[in-house]
């Protein structure tokens, strides 16, 4: 598998679930309510991890993974698969394929571990953003131990940081409080222990 491989794999299936949920949007596919449906059976939902009863067996389970590749509509597909793009390559780059998938599955997982410790809600959480923040976490790790190791200056990395946080915070208010900022959180911290698991070695 090439490096960029997976990047555009990951691409085609959250683009291939985006078209046919929006092909619901319209009434062209014979399902009535199908993205609702679909949101029903395959997004983050905290309560099923207390006391609500599931769809089916495993669905507590199977919704740490499948939320990820679920999106809100065509802007938050967009910006999500442009940052994929960027953020998947410079991973793909350093490390290859399988890596950027393994870093990319710990974005996942934690960020849905964040959201289910940290989110009360009532609504299901979908999208891309704990896996990307998981890449974020990433690159921001490596860059950290590649500067540590020749003395250069750490504030680079932590202006990165802060400046995701930022972004957070605008977005937060920007959207009315519906951001997962506890996805971004869970999915960063994952990204960042799964670069230094598997690659600690500096490359400065």
């Amino acid at each position: 598998m090439s490096s960029r491989t997976l990047v555009y794999v990951l691409i085609a299936v959250c683009v291939g679930i985006e078209a046919v949920l929006q092909l619901g949007d319209l009434n062209l596919t014979g399902v009535p309510r199908l993205r609702s449906l679909v949101y029903e059976y395959a997004g983050f939902w905290p309560g099923l991890l207390r006391n609500w009863q599931p769809n089916y067996p495993f669905q507590s389970t199977v919704m740490f993974v499948t939320y990820g590749f679920l999106h809100a509509g065509l802007w938050h597909l967009l910006l999500n698969m442009v940052t994929l793009w960027s953020l998947g390559g410079a991973v793909a780059q350093r490390v290859g394929g399988w890596k950027l998938g393994f870093v990319y599955t710990c974005g996942i997982l934690g960020g849905a571990a964040g959201y289910a410790l940290l989110s009360n809600s009532f609504t299901p959480m979908v999208g891309a953003s704990g896996a990307l923040f998981g890449l974020a976490g990433a690159i921001l790790a490596w860059d950290y131990i590649d500067r540590f190791s020749v003395e250069e200056r750490l504030w680079p990395v932590a202006r990165a940081a802060l400046l995701l946080v930022g972004l957070n915070i605008a977005l937060y208010y920007a959207m009315g409080g519906i951001l997962a900022w506890q996805a971004h959180l869970g999915g960063f911290v994952a990204g960042w222990i799964s670069a230094l698991l598997i690659d600690p070695i500096a490359r400065a």
